[in-house]
């Protein structure tokens, strides 16, 4: 019955002191085994090669009074998190096409946010130790997690006059990067004691993030986490501050039958 708690059964608020996105690009071929039943990889063209792309966000967040909706800010949790995400789309039995996120990973520096975290999603969430270095045009972030799945080191030049993409990245247009920056209208998880997907929807009053110049030291995620052998490619790295989020309560829809890839 440990499931029925996973189901996100509470509305949630909290507060963004500041977020950075960074957002991978591998085959969409390389990512689909890695997707849970029912969901689809949200698939882009490369315009130039002509590949088939799928994303991978790595999202930093400095997370502050976490807490159910119902209760004041001054009795909420403030932590670190680091998540990895897949960007993916669902279509509910009604037929809707929703984009959304599966969570593969998420790091908190917190171990009341990773025991209930566990306790009450499918976040996978992991302890671990965070450094944050910030000043008013440069913030460095190192994250060393026990099972070294989740280190990782970046420096962000906030104070870069314009945005730019990324050496390499496969958007030629910001337009194109926004698409998959995140955070998405929905999160989607399996469960597998019911073959259902949840869909936990986020709302927040506005986002407008900012492309920034970052040099990435290391993300071992990559290194333990195998996509057909495939090196990803930084797309993009956005930069906000100051953001009120919250969560609605889950919704549980059933998929059709087992045989669901």
């Amino acid at each position: 019955m440990r499931h029925l708690l996973k189901r996100h059964p509470l509305p949630i608020r909290a507060h963004f002191d500041f977020v950075l996105v960074l957002t991978y690009a591998l085959p969409a071929a390389a990512l689909r085994p890695a997707l849970n039943p029912g969901l689809e990889l949200d698939a882009w063209e490369d315009h130039v090669s002509g590949d088939e792309l799928g994303f991978v966000a790595v999202a930093l967040v400095q997370t502050r009074h976490l807490r159910p909706s119902f209760l004041p800010a001054a009795l909420g949790r403030s932590f670190f998190l680091c998540g990895y995400r897949i960007f993916t789309r669902y279509t509910t039995l009604a037929g809707r096409r929703l984009r959304g996120l599966q969570i593969l990973r998420s790091d908190a520096d917190g171990r009341a946010m990773v025991w209930a975290g566990n306790l009450l999603t499918h976040y996978r969430y992991h302890l671990a130790e965070v450094a944050i270095d910030r000043a008013e045009e440069r913030v460095e972030v190192a994250v060393t997690s026990r099972d070294g799945g989740g280190d990782l080191a970046i420096r962000a030049d906030l104070g870069a006059p314009e945005g730019v993409l990324p050496p390499g990245s496969p958007f030629t247009e910001e337009r194109d990067a926004r698409r998959f920056v995140g955070p998405m209208p929905f999160t989607f998880d399996y469960e597998a004691e019911t073959h259902s997907i949840l869909r936990v929807e986020g709302v927040r009053p506005e986002w407008r993030p900012r492309l920034v110049p970052v040099e990435v030291g290391e993300v071992s995620f990559f290194d333990h986490r195998s996509f057909g052998n495939q090196l990803p490619r930084l797309a993009s790295a956005f930069w906000l501050e100051d953001v009120d989020y919250r969560w609605r309560r889950g919704v549980r829809e059933p998929l059709a039958s087992r045989a669901d890839p």
